[in-house]
């Protein structure tokens, strides 16, 4: 089995709630990857200022890395918008990763984030994450997963790409 994942996508998506699920169903440990930002990008975010590349590239190092700090098998809630950050997770990694690209329409993921409270990243970077999604290519390791669903399903079909 797979040891390292990145449940990925747009914030909103359920990068931590599914990763969470995912991993606790795999008897994997969960860390959210929100956890590894620098307290200026926290800030930026939370300012409403979308991050740019220069400001990620240490952050997606940190997430990377982790799967070398960390006990494996371990899944990590993180963006992962681009393929450049992906390669980035990749290179840090110490092995291979996996990605689950949780995926919906922006109207779902907007009414997603409105409902939720206590989160620094606002509704109105929404489009700038949605700009900068590079669905992963078929040349990665990745699956796609609707997440129009309920989560126990999101959670099975992810468990079903890798363990069967």
């Amino acid at each position: 089995m797979m040891k390292r994942f990145i449940v990925m996508g747009v914030s909103g998506c359920g990068k931590s709630s599914i990763g969470a699920e995912f991993a606790a169903r795999i008897n994997a440990r969960f860390l959210d990857g929100d956890d590894l930002h620098s307290a200026a990008n926290i800030e930026k975010m939370a300012a409403g200022i979308p991050l740019n590349d220069q400001d990620r590239a240490p952050w997606l190092s940190s997430v990377g890395s982790a799967f070398q700090d960390e006990e494996l098998p371990l899944v990590i809630g993180c963006s992962a918008l681009k393929r450049t950050y992906r390669d980035i997770i990749r290179q840090h990694a110490g092995g291979p990763v996996a990605f689950v690209h949780l995926d919906g329409t922006r109207e779902l993921i907007a009414g997603r984030m409105a409902a939720r409270k206590g989160h620094f990243m606002p509704d109105k970077l929404l489009d700038s994450q949605f700009a900068a999604l590079e669905p992963p290519g078929s040349d990665e390791d990745a699956v796609r997963i609707d997440i129009d669903q309920e989560p126990e399903e999101i959670v099975s079909r992810i468990v079903e790409q890798f363990l069967d």
